[in-house]
């Protein structure tokens, strides 16, 4: 059984920063990717960030230049650091873990990843 926590979620005006922790637990696992995704209300889920054990990192053009995701894969922790946070960015934001070997394109969908965790809510007011 693998655990993942996320939290650091909260609320913060527009412009704003938030800083994101995730950790994976129990049965060791070898990731290969340590991912972000987030759930606005009504919506679908949609990648966020994710590192890679590679040494790469990939980005949603929605947040690219806005956030930094950073990841230890030796230590199945993963960082999102969110800068200059706008209201569309208000959403679930979900960590997620592979430790299957991924093609680029598999690596920005929820497909990907093995483990979940709960979810951290942040929300950006005006």
């Amino acid at each position: 059984q693998v655990h993942v926590v996320e939290s650091g979620g909260g609320l913060v005006q527009a412009g704003g920063s938030l800083r994101l922790s995730c950790a994976a637990s129990g049965r060791t696992v070898r990731s290969y990717a340590l991912g972000w995704f987030r759930q606005p209300p009504g919506k679908e889920r949609e990648f966020v960030a994710a590192s890679t054990r590679n040494g790469n990192t990939y980005y949603g053009d929605s947040v690219k230049g806005r956030f930094t995701i950073t990841g230890d894969n030796a230590k199945n922790t993963v960082y999102l650091q969110m800068n200059s946070l706008k209201r569309e960015d208000t959403a679930r934001y979900y960590c997620a873990v592979t430790s299957r070997t991924l093609y680029t394109s598999d690596v920005v969908q929820t497909s990907g990843y093995d483990y979940w965790g709960q979810g951290t809510q942040v929300t950006v007011s005006s």
